[in-house]
């Protein structure tokens, strides 16, 4: 039997349990902390596209970068520089790019000689700019049509984009592609 003298002993005192507590909360805290640092769900990636190449990079070529940085294009790459370079040179990485989440597209062998294609469900308006007959009002009312309607199924779907007739649509359906 514990008396009377040894049984505050026993329990642990008041400032014992907060610290106990306290400690337990950093460790929780710190934990999710790591947990989402680690794993940033909302980030988006950042693309990079190797036109044409069919060995590895030892001449001088054109590479385009979008994604999460904050200037997309074409950019100069020789055959030494990094990948970080590369992203350095497109400005760097935008405050919501997830570096750890990089995606490389090098086109196979039979693809070298195809020209790129323009995304209408991805491209940005400076890009869908760059088409034949697309000015910055039909850009942003293709980009405005996919947010509202999903991404385009076909290329000719296009038509359905206001502004966009068959005059248009004729002179880019063979610079274009849904995918």
């Amino acid at each position: 039997m514990i008396s009377p003298k040894n049984r505050g002993a026993a329990r642990a005192h008041p400032s014992e349990k907060t610290v106990i507590i306290i400690a337990l909360l950093i460790i929780i805290t710190g934990g999710v902390a790591t947990l989402f640092h680690l794993h940033p769900w909302s980030k988006g990636p950042v693309e990079i596209v190797f036109p044409g190449v069919k060995s590895p990079i030892t001449d001088d070529i054109q590479i385009y970068v979008y994604g999460g940085i904050e200037s997309p294009g074409w950019y100069p790459c020789e055959g030494d520089d990094s990948i970080d370079d590369v992203i350095s040179m497109a400005g760097g990485y935008t405050v919501d790019a997830d570096a750890d989440a990089i995606k490389l597209y090098i086109p196979a062998a039979e693809e070298a000689g195809q020209a790129q294609l323009v995304s209408i469900n991805r491209a940005d308006d400076w890009l869908l700019e760059a088409l034949p007959g697309i000015g910055p009002t039909s850009a942003q009312r293709i980009i405005d049509y996919r947010e509202s309607n999903g991404p385009f199924v076909t290329i000719s779907e296009l038509l359905l984009v206001h502004g966009i007739g068959e005059s248009t649509f004729d002179n880019i359906k063979h610079l274009i592609t849904v995918e």
